[in-house]
């Protein structure tokens, strides 16, 4: 007698769903990916593309530009990204700059004794370099003229500038005490008046006018705090900005600087 065999009723598979919402999420990832690496196309988000999609599809085909319509990168003049650029080598910033190391030297041989005892301050700057007397050494307190001992001290600061073009700003500082004499009625007035005597000084030892500048600023620029003696005595001060003038392009015509008294160039 034949047997009959039995066949199990098969159960119905409730979750195929999720193999084509798996589907769909990964191409709705793709797409998005595309969209993004179009929208800003660099080297790097090119190959971000490639690796996604890669990653995605779970095989070795890489994504070449003609399957994807992103136009192809040239490697020869893509720019590289701002930290990765070649530091370009300006020859005639160098030799600027070696020009304001060796005239900051010769201001700080020239004032060694004030140098030694924290009277002056050379800071190297950008655009130059910032030499910081102390007007301890330049005037009596309240004044602006020059004391005796100190006219030989800048004297010699003006022969070093008379080796360069660079235009000097001379600012005069102040602490934050208020003064109210007949002659300065504010520290404005006495800061202004000790940089142009620092300026009257350099124009008689031979330094080009037209590149001298006086300007007070008064107790606006402190370097130290004012609620300590030595802070206030670190912010009375005569500062000498020496601005490093723009090189000259090759083959333009040398105007000189104001040598040993003699000034050339414009405003000579």
């Amino acid at each position: 007698m034949a047997i009959k065999r039995r066949h199990e009723e098969e159960h119905e598979n409730h979750e195929r769903w999720l193999v084509s919402y798996a589907d769909f999420i990964t191409l709705l990832f793709a797409f998005f990916v595309v969209m993004y690496a179009i929208s800003t196309l660099n080297e790097g988000k090119y190959r971000v593309l490639s690796d996604a999609l890669v990653m995605a599809f779970r095989h070795d085909r890489v994504v070449t530009p003609q399957s994807t319509g992103i136009a192809p990168i040239n490697r020869t003049t893509a720019p590289l990204p701002h930290p990765l650029r070649p530091r370009v080598t300006d020859p005639l910033r160098k030799d600027q700059e070696r020009k304001l190391l060796d005239l900051a030297s010769k201001i700080k041989e020239a004032l060694a004794p004030l140098v030694k005892t924290g009277q002056v301050r050379l800071t190297q700057l950008p655009r130059g370099i910032a030499v910081e007397i102390s007007a301890s050494v330049l005037f009596a307190p309240g004044q602006a003229n020059l004391q005796s001992e100190s006219i030989a001290a800048l004297t010699a600061v003006a022969d070093v500038l008379n080796t360069t073009p660079d235009p000097v700003q001379v600012e005069g500082h102040t602490d934050n005490v208020p003064i109210a004499s007949a002659q300065f009625p504010s520290n404005w007035e006495l800061a202004s008046a000790r940089a142009a005597s620092v300026v009257r000084l350099f124009v008689a030892t031979g330094v080009n006018p037209a590149r001298l500048s006086a300007t007070g600023y008064a107790d606006n620029r402190p370097v130290e705090s004012n609620d300590t003696v030595e802070g206030r005595a670190r912010n009375r001060r005569v500062t000498l900005m020496i601005i490093a003038a723009p090189p000259a392009p090759p083959g333009a015509p040398d105007t000189g600087a104001s040598v040993a008294g003699t000034t050339t160039g414009p405003g000579a």
